[in-house]
Order: C-alpha cells, then sequence, then structure tokens
C-alpha cells in the first residue's frame, strides 16, 4: 500500500495520508498502524493454499468495505483469486470486484478472459456476478465483449441471470450510446420474457435506454399488467410509472366530458352583449359535446385500473404512492376515491415518508377535494409533528375547506397559534388569510381573529398579522376603517420591515378613510426616512405621492422633503422611484403628457389578491416524481403526455395467436382442402363435403351433434373439435333448417337451441320467468365460442321472446352491480321486439375465474327487473390442444396442492369411452388430448389462462379414479364436483 492511498473513515469521508499516525484515536476513524497490519495478514491468508483461509480472508474484506474502509490495495491479491474453485470465495471475490472495477481499471481488464469463463460457469450466481463486474468495468475497448456477453445472458435458461443482463444494459449505454440499437433489441427480446423477476429489471433498462420506443410496450403491455401484482417492490414502482406514460399516450382521457363542461361554465360578470356571446358558446359547446362519441372505457385501461388497485394495500410506500398517481392521472373521476385511504395509511410512517405524501395531497386536494374530506381529522397536527409536515398538513387543512367543516378547521387554526414554533404560527395566520378569502362567510371571523392578533407579544406574529390583514382588507376597505386607523398605531412598535410597508400600502391606498391619520404616519416616517429598510422607503415615496396628489395641503412640503431624501438614496431602486414620482406629480413648465392622469395611474383601483396555494399548478409535474416535490424540472424527468385526441388503435395490444389454434385452424386455412381428422371411429360424420374456412370454426367439442343426428359417437374429443372446425356454412344452414322444420311439426319452441351454432342441446337457463316480466320470457346459455371483441370474455347467448299481446320496446341489459373486477362488454339492446317473436344476442362477461353471480337490469320502456347470471364452473374455460407428452409434461408440474384426486363408481351406461368423453365435455368445455393412454382432457380458464387438466382412469375391475390439476384450488374443487355428478348420475 502506498502511502498516498486513500482512506475512508468511519462516517463515510476521506483523506489523504501521507504518514500513518501511530497513537491516533481509533474512534476518529484515523489511519494507524494496524491497519497496515491487518492488510498484510489477509494478503498472506489471499495467498493460502487452503480455501478456508481465502474464505474467512474474503469475508473480513466485504465487511470492511460495509463499514466504509478503503480495501483498494488489496485489489491484487484479491483478483489472484478470481479463477478459485470454490464458489464461496468466488461470490466474494466477484463482490470486491463489482467495487472496486472501476477505480482499478488496468488490473480488472487482465481477468476478463476469467470473467468470460465465470460466464458459462454452471452455477447460476457465478454467471450473473461474472457479468456484474464485467458491466462494471468502465473500458470502451471491452464494450464488444460486454455486447455478446449481455446478448448471451438475456437467453440464459436462469431468470436470475436474464435479470442481471437486463441491469448492465444502462450500464453499457452510458458507456458508448452507439449501441443503442443492438441495446434495443436485447430490451425487446428480455420484454417478452414471462418471469416475474426479469420484468421490472427489464422495463428499467428500456426506460433508461429508449422510452421513446413505445410501441415494444404494446404487445407486452397485457403481460406487465398481468404479471405486476408478483413482480418485486422496487420493479413495481418502475412499471407502474411507465405504464403511466403508456396509458397517456394509448387511451382516451375519461373525464374529457367533464372538462368541456367545467370549461364551458365560466360566465361573465356583465350582461348584454357578453351574455349574448356566453349563450353563443354554450350552443357550440352543446354541440360539440352531442357530436362527441359516447365515452366507453378501453378494456385494456380498464385492465391496468384493475391490476394496480390491490397494491394500494402494499405495504412498500414507494408502489402505494405509485399507485396513487396512476389513478390520479389515468381514472374516472368518480374512482379516485380508492386511493384517499392508503395515502393515509401512510401518514402513520416515517417522517419523510409523510413529507413526500402531503406533498401529493395537497396537490390532489386542489383538484379532488372530495375524496379526503372524509378524513379530515387524519390532517390535524399533532405537537410532535416536525415544522415541514406541520406547513404541510396545515396546506392540506386550508384546501379541504369548505362551508360545511369551516368552524372546526377554525377553532383547530386558534390551537395552533398558541404553538412555540413561530414559523408555524406564521404559515398557519396565511391559512387563516387563505380560508378567509375562498369562504366569504367567515372573512369577518377570521379579521376579527386576526386583528386580536396583533396586540400579540410576538414582533413575527404581529407582522404575519399585518400582512394577511392587509389583503383581506382590500376586499371591503370601506367596512373595515377602524381596523386601518388601529393599524396605524402600530407603526411605532412593529419592526419587521414587511409588516411595516403593509400597513403603510394599506394607509396610502386608503388615506380618503383616515383623512386625519395619514399625515401624522407621513411625518413620523418622513422623520426615520434614512434608517428604514429599502421595502419599507419605497412604500413611504409611494404614501408621500398618494397623500400629495389628494391632500396637497397638508403633505405638500412633507412629500419634497421625502422625495429630496430618497434622490441621494444609496439604492438606485428608491432614486429611480423618487426622480419618477417627482416628474409625475410634481408639476412644472417641462412636464410630459404623463401629469395630466398622475390620479389615474396612482390611485388607481387595485383588484383584491387571490391568496392562492403553491400546489395549485403542480400537477403538470407526475405526481411522485422528484420534479413534483421540488416544483421544477429535475434531471431525467420525462413529461407526462397529454391525452391523444383520438383513440389510438387497440390492436396493437393484441398478442400473436396461441400455437394449438395455429396448427388446427390457420395451416388448415392455408392448405385449403380437407384433412383426416388425427384420431376418429366416425369419419365424415359432417358430410362429404367439409371446408376448412367455416366462418364459425370452435376448439371445443360437439357432443350434442351426435344426439342430433343420431349416429353414436366413438371417437375422441379432439376429433369432434376438428369435425366443428371444419364445418361449412351451407352445413349449419341445412341443420338449422332440419331443426325449424321439427319445432314446426311438433309446435314446441326451443329458442335458444334453435339459435346455437353448432350444438342443438347446451343447457339453458332462465334468467326472467314470463309470468314475472308480464309476458316477456328470456333464457340464456353458454354458447362455447370464443367472444371475438376480447378473448377474456364468457360468450353468453341470450334469446328474448316476447309472448305478450303487445309488442315490447327498447329492451336492453344495464350492469347494476357486479362483483369486484367483473366486467360486461357488449350489452345488448333491441329496439322492438313484436308480439310473439323471439330474437338473440351475444354479450361478453368477464367472471374473473369466479362463479360468482353478475347482476344486471334488464329495461324495457316500461319496467326494469334485476336479473343475475350464474356461470357454472365448466363454462369459464376454453380448450386447450396440447399433446400426450405435453400433458404428461404440464401434470408433473402441477402436483401437490395443486392436484385433486377422486374415487368413483361408474354406472353400466356410462362404462364405455365415448360416455365418458361426452358426460365430461358436456360437464366443462375442455378439449380431449389425443392418443392418451387414460381419457385426458386440457383446458385453460378465460380470464387468467390458467392450466386445467382431467384425466378419468378406468379400471376393469374396481373404482375408477377423477384427478384434477388447475393452478387455482378453488377452480379445481369446484370442477371436480360437477365432473363427478355428471359421470356418476
Amino acid at each position: 500500500m502506498s502511502a498516498s492511498s486513500a482512506f475512508s473513515d468511519e462516517k463515510g469521508g476521506s483523506s489523504s495520508v501521507g504518514e500513518p499516525e501511530y497513537g491516533h484515536d481509533p474512534a476518529s476513524g484515523g489511519i494507524f498502524s494496524s491497519d497496515y497490519k491487518r492488510h498484510d495478514d489477509l494478503k498472506e491468508m489471499l495467498d493460502s493454499n487452503k480455501d478456508s483461509l481465502k474464505l474467512e480472508a474474503m469475508k473480513r474484506i466485504v465487511a470492511m468495505i460495509a463499514r466504509g474502509k478503503n480495501t483498494s490495495d488489496l485489489f491484487p491479491a484479491v483478483v489472484k483469486n478470481v479463477a478459485c474453485k470454490n464458489i464461496e470465495v468466488k461470490k466474494l471475490v466477484y463482490v470486491y470486484l463489482v467495487r472496486y472495477a472501476e477505480e482499478q481499471q488496468d488490473l480488472a481488464l487482465l481477468s476478463i478472459s476469467t470473467f468470460q469463463r465465470g460466464l458459462k460457469d454452471p452455477n447460476q450466481l457465478i454467471r450473473a456476478s461474472a457479468l456484474r463486474v464485467l458491466s462494471s468495468i468502465r473500458v470502451t475497448i471491452i464494450v464488444p465483449i460486454m455486447m455478446l456477453a449481455i446478448k448471451e445472458a438475456a437467453s440464459d435458461m436462469s431468470p436470475y441471470v436474464r435479470k442481471t443482463a437486463a441491469h448492465a444494459i444502462p450500464k453499457l449505454y452510458s458507456l458508448d450510446p452507439e449501441q443503442k440499437d443492438q441495446l434495443i433489441e436485447v430490451i425487446e427480446k428480455l420484454l417478452a420474457d414471462k418471469t416475474t423477476l426479469v420484468a421490472g429489471s427489464v422495463v428499467m433498462a428500456f426506460e433508461e435506454v429508449c422510452p421513446e420506443r413505445i410501441d415494444l410496450i404494446h404487445k407486452n403491455y397485457r403481460k406487465l399488467c398481468n404479471l405486476l401484482v408478483d413482480v418485486e417492490e422496487w420493479g413495481q414502482v418502475v412499471i407502474i410509472n411507465m405504464l403511466t406514460r403508456y396509458a397517456r399516450t394509448q387511451f382516451l382521457n375519461p373525464n374529457l366530458n367533464e372538462c368541456l363542461l367545467e370549461e364551458g361554465g365560466e360566465s361573465t360578470f356583465y350582461g348584454s352583449d357578453a351574455d349574448q356571446d356566453e349563450d353563443e358558446d354554450e350552443d357550440k359547446k352543446d354541440e360539440a359535446l352531442s357530436k362527441r362519441k359516447p365515452y366507453v372505457m378501453d378494456p385494456d385501461h380498464r385492465l391496468l385500473l384493475r391490476n394496480t388497485k390491490p397494491l394500494l394495500q402494499s405495504r412498500n410506500a414507494a408502489v402505494v404512492m405509485a399507485v396513487a398517481q396512476l389513478y390520479f392521472h389515468l381514472a374516472p373521476k368518480a374512482e379516485v376515491g380508492v386511493i384517499a385511504k392508503a395515502l393515509v395509511r401512510l401518514l402513520r410512517s416515517h417522517s419523510e415518508v409523510q413529507y413526500v405524501v402531503l406533498q401529493n395531497v395537497a396537490t390532489m386536494t386542489i383538484k379532488r377535494r372530495g375524496m379526503f374530506e372524509p378524513y379530515l381529522k387524519s390532517f390535524y397536527i399533532r405537537s410532535t409533528d416536525p415544522t415541514q409536515i406541520k406547513v404541510l398538513k396545515l396546506e392540506v387543512l386550508t384546501n379541504l375547506a369548505s362551508e360545511t367543516n369551516i368552524s372546526t378547521i377554525l377553532r383547530e387554526f386558534q390551537t395552533y397559534i398558541k404553538s412555540m414554533d413561530k414559523d408555524f404560527v406564521a404559515a398557519t395566520i396565511q391559512a387563516i388569510g387563505r380560508c378567509a378569502t375562498h369562504i366569504g362567510e367567515v372573512r369577518d371571523t377570521c379579521l376579527n381573529g386576526l386583528v386580536q392578533l396583533l396586540s400579540n407579544r410576538d414582533e413575527l406574529v404581529v407582522a404575519e398579522s399585518v400582512v394577511v390583514i392587509k389583503k383581506l382588507l382590500q376586499m371591503q376597505p370601506e367596512k373595515h376603517s377602524d381596523i386601518i386607523k388601529h393599524m396605524a398605531k402600530l407603526t411605532d412598535n412593529i419592526q419587521v420591515p414587511m409588516a411595516r410597508a403593509s400597513i403603510l400600502w394599506l394607509i396610502g391606498e386608503y388615506c380618503e378613510h383616515v383623512p386625519k391619520i395619514a399625515p401624522d404616519v407621513l411625518r413620523k416616517m418622513a422623520k426615520t426616512f434614512t434608517n428604514e429598510e429599502d421595502i419599507v422607503k419605497l412604500q413611504i415615496i409611494n404614501l408621500a405621492a398618494k397623500l400629495y396628489l389628494t391632500n396637497s395641503k397638508q403633505t405638500k412640503l412633507l412629500t419634497q422633503y421625502v422625495l429630496n431624501l430618497a434622490k441621494y438614496d444609496q439604492n438606485y431602486d428608491i432614486r429611480d422611484r423618487a426622480r419618477f414620482i417627482r416628474q409625475l406629480i410634481v408639476p412644472t413648465d417641462k412636464c410630459g403628457a404623463l401629469s395630466k392622469y398622475a390620479k389615474k395611474l396612482i390611485l388607481a383601483l387595485k383588484p383584491a389578491p387571490i391568496l392562492e396555494s403553491p400546489f395549485k399548478d403542480r400537477d403538470h409535474f407526475q405526481l411522485g416524481s422528484l420534479s413534483h416535490l421540488l416544483n421544477t424540472k429535475a434531471g431525467g424527468y420525462q413529461e407526462l403526455p397529454d391525452w391523444p385526441q383520438d383513440a389510438p388503435d387497440p390492436s396493437v395490444r393484441n398478442v400473436e395467436v396461441p400455437e394449438w389454434t395455429k396448427c388446427s385452424s390457420r395451416e388448415k386455412r392455408k392448405e385449403k382442402k380437407v384433412e383426416k381428422p388425427f384420431y376418429s371411429d366416425s369419419e365424415g360424420e359432417s358430410g362429404p363435403t367439409e371446408s376448412a374456412d367455416s366462418g364459425n370454426s370452435t376448439f371445443y367439442s360437439d357432443s350434442a351433434s351426435s344426439s342430433a343426428s343420431g349416429s353414436e359417437q366413438s371417437g375422441s374429443g379432439s376429433e369432434e373439435s376438428e369435425e366443428s372446425e371444419e364445418r361449412s356454412d351451407s352445413d349449419e344452414e341445412e341443420e338449422e333448417e332440419e331443426e325449424e322444420a321439427k319445432k314446426r311439426k311438433t309446435q314446441k319452441k326451443e329458442p335458444i337451441e334453435a339459435t346455437i351454432s353448432p350444438s342443438g342441446s347446451l343447457k339453458s337457463y332462465e334468467l326472467l320467468h314470463r309470468i314475472t316480466g308480464e309476458g316477456l320470457w328470456v333464457e340464456y346459455c353458454f354458447s362455447r365460442q370464443p367472444f371475438l371483441p376480447d378473448p377474456h370474455m364468457v360468450a353468453v347467448q341470450i334469446q328474448f321472446t316476447n309472448s305478450a299481446a303487445t309488442e315490447a320496446k327498447s329492451l336492453r341489459l344495464e350492469e347494476a352491480k357486479l362483483q369486484s373486477g367483473m366486467r360486461v362488454k357488449e350489452f345488448p339492446e333491441i329496439e322492438v321486439l313484436p308480439a310473439g317473436e323471439s330474437a338473440t344476442v351475444v354479450m361478453g362477461v368477464d367472471f374473473c375465474d369466479s362463479t360468482q353471480a353478475a347482476n344486471l337490469q334488464l329495461c324495457t320502456h316500461s319496467r326494469k327487473f334485476f336479473v343475475s347470471i350464474q356461470p357454472p364452473v365448466g363454462e369459464l374455460m376454453t380448450p386447450s390442444f396440447m399433446t400426450e407428452n405435453e400433458f404428461k409434461k404440464e401434470q408433473g408440474q402441477l402436483m401437490g396442492m395443486n392436484e385433486i384426486t377422486e374415487k368413483m363408481q361408474l354406472p353400466e351406461r356410462c362404462q364405455n369411452e365415448h360416455a365418458i368423453v361426452q358426460r365430461v365435455i358436456a360437464a366443462a368445455n375442455l378439449s380431449r388430448v389425443p392418443c392418451g393412454s387414460d381419457k385426458e382432457f386440457a383446458g385453460r380458464t378465460v380470464t387468467s389462462g390458467s392450466l386445467v387438466l382431467v384425466t378419468v382412469a378406468t379400471k376393469e375391475s374396481g373404482p375408477s379414479q377423477l384427478t384434477i390439476n388447475c393452478e387455482k384450488m378453488v377452480i379445481g374443487t369446484m370442477l371436480v364436483k360437477d365432473i363427478l355428478l355428471a359421470l356418476t348420475q
């Protein structure tokens, strides 16, 4: 170790020393001889052949680094052990190298080959550590090596290594910005990663390198929303902030109509022509609103709000704050209130957290006062609060003040004025003034209270009261001439410059209300003019000018005296003001044209000041950001984008069709030819001319079609799925005609079965009975077809039948009270339904993988009926095609708590394979796995895509076994009961 090395002391400081000081007090963190001996001992241990000694040495070195000690002189000894075979030693060596690689670049470069070998180590921690060290060496010559290492790590099997690769991307970009294009390719690849460990890191890399490339987020948007709950807290904050800016560019403003109405709600004070112009403006505004399409929230916008809402209960204050700012900037006005309770909860945290939260709450209360009003008492000030917290709570209380709670708030303010904290008392007086400004009913009360404070012993309290009273008196000076007189008497005692200046301004502005006192005040001020502060001198000059114009007989000589004193003042502002005033008010032969208008200029009516919150316009900064906290643009801040005028194309967020659909329908459409079913004992069941271009292709088996045609199926569920996809439009029309003919013969109505394609025996449920509905009969069934507008919704087919003697009008379904997270899309509406006729509509419902009922409201032109749609658990799924090997692999990963097994005794009529397949598929919307040793079925839940695997194992002797593997235990438990019931009945 050289004598000029710099060492860090215990407090993190550093000093450069020439020679060690023997006998120096160790508590002071200085350099003493034992440090040299300790380092020499560590070097000997690192040179040892025993791994245990090396490990002990590295532990001590890392501990010294943690305490802030400088161990850079040990770098050569440590770097020798980078190739050590002991994994524990190698980990600690990498930790050390990350700390000093940038300082000791030359020595670190000598070990690059070792780091490269570490990138291929079987241990994921070693691979990640090697990449971390490599990216910490800030030398441009190794940029190609770093680039190659990052690319390889981005494809690593370990998500931890891929996360490290994401962390290395900003380091390489700051070292060589020309690598941006290649780094964007890596970011795009990592954004497609499905693991939660990588998500937050790659989004951070995206924000650092290419935040403008919003196209990279499109196809990963829904995945990021769904992964958000499981990402680590640091990653949640980064992702939420990024998605906030993304949503502001891709979705419409949910409060746009309210904003337009607010803009059009302002009226002019004067009548006549202005009223006419205002009416024309309102007509134009109404016309614009009528032309605007009714706002419908984009499902992806709703997805973001729904998936971030649970994070309001996070233990991390930064996560809660991130969700709060997202809701404030993106949510409809009616939904923003959910963040209030979470933010109030954070006020029980440390003072640092309170400070940041209160800054944001103060901004929110400017535009969203109502959401915090129920929590008014949470903002009451404690005696133990620091001054900055007290001032912010005052700000919030002032913003929340209204006619209903102002008396309570003023009582609180009265208590605060007695505090020993003078800065806090001054802020309280200002808060009282703001309350009086905005709420006219308490203006006199506040003014009287402030006047009482003028007799306070504390000069700062009196001074602040004078300043606030001055602003309040400007609103109604003629009613308060006594107060002006009282304040004029204070000029002898008050020495605070701002307060003296305020009193002089008041006396000069309203001198006609105190004609006897004003000249005497000017006389006293003229005596002490040379000893006053600059701000007071300026107001003395103004007072003299105003009195000269209104009462020149008494004040002419005084004014000239003051102007002569000011003419030779040291401050150039005062000298210039004096010269200007003299030329303006004192008539001379050479006076300019302005002297004629001296009274209009100096005695013009001044508008009353508007006391506004300092947080009024701060919401143009993104809440929760450093720029918002400082109220100025900080380095690296990204502006919050404005809402778009027209909604961008939502299809850019649609991901590619899953593989199981590509192999069934897409390839058939390309080949345009009939293919033999994959697994079948009854070929050609759908007719001789099957087409792959059927527009109503489905991905589930149609067990009912076999019963309708009278032929017995012995094939698998996948064969039925293939046949349903290949069915042509003409075949479907022929089947419908046959069913209608049967209905005409039997004179029996089966409205729902006749309209559902392709099955004829799906179970229907009654939504509204004809007696309750006064002749209107409504049924629904689950069509098991994909709901095209949103694949995460269940398609529900609804049949309206009018059995009354008169026609039904304006039939529609509306949302009543849905469970949390549920959504309904494309509410059906029928304008006219003639008597005796039926109509069918399809709507999509997102049940959130739950069997809870969707509560709706069925409206007609004269009545409203409350109805509910209850989904069986089997209808919450969509079929998933997979091979037997894939089925076994997925089943192996869903063991333990995700597996439910039940034994059962099958009845005689359910012993054959066809009957089992038919009953299972009738109970749940699944597809049969072909060529399986047992009867195996697969599917996914519609909303979350969770895998559902069903196995029915039959034995010649003994009970059969039903096994269900499902990521969601609740769904698995309910599905077991339904399938058992279907197989054993």
